[in-house]
């Protein structure tokens, strides 16, 4: 658990542990403590990081993204949460293009650091891209996402709304009540469709096309 502050980094290792109950939660104050721990640790199972505060404007997110780059060059295969308070569509979308497994806002409830945590180590992605943004996406149909979206029958839609907001196949059959079988054959198309091999692609795709505006 990587956080300079800490009594928020003490607080978040005390969650990790109940929601990994016999887990060895180590702390890092800073990203060199936290390459340090790495080396130390051959046996580290996942990293909760955060990079510091949000960015100002467009082009200040370059140490957030170099502490990451250096995370992951010291730490191989070992995956990387982001771990913040910034909910910008830019910052995720970097976060998830420098090879982190997921990106977790600071004002999440419990239950979505587990969940992203969870993804994480089964080797899947979790993104925060926020259900009521993309429901008002979807609803007022604004700024350019017409395209992508009448790419889509409305079932496909429904699946597309799910994972965007980061739920697993699972969860998506479960929230439609459909098989899971039947949600993996319209992620499939969904992908097919936009040109994209996997879900942090459909998240850079509806980024770019205005299904988030960013905006809280």
């Amino acid at each position: 658990m990587v956080d300079e502050q800490p009594m928020v980094r003490h607080g978040f290792a005390l969650s990790i542990g109940e929601i990994c109950p016999g887990a060895r939660v180590l702390e890092a104050g800073s990203l060199d403590e936290a390459l340090n721990v790495g080396r130390q640790t051959p046996e580290l199972a996942l990293v909760l990081y955060d990079p510091g505060p949000p960015r100002v404007d467009e082009d200040d997110a370059g140490g957030a993204i170099a502490g990451l780059r250096r995370l992951k060059e010291a730490l191989g295969e070992v995956p990387v949460l982001i771990l913040t308070n910034s909910d910008e569509v830019a910052d995720i979308v970097d976060s998830v293009r420098m090879g982190a497994r997921g990106y977790v806002l600071k004002t999440s409830p419990p239950e979505v650091l587990e969940h992203a945590i969870s993804l994480a180590l089964s080797g899947d992605i979790f993104l925060p891209l926020p259900r009521a943004v993309l429901n008002g996406a979807l609803a007022e149909g604004p700024r350019g996402n017409d395209d992508i979206l009448d790419r889509l029958t409305d079932r496909q839609r429904d699946v597309f709304e799910l994972l965007l907001a980061g739920h697993s196949n699972k969860e998506i059959a479960r929230g439609l009540g459909v098989l899971e079988g039947t949600v993996k054959v319209h992620v499939r198309a969904i992908m097919q469709k936009l040109g994209v091999r996997n879900r942090t692609q459909v998240a850079v795709v509806a980024a770019r096309n205005g299904c988030f505006t960013g905006e809280g």
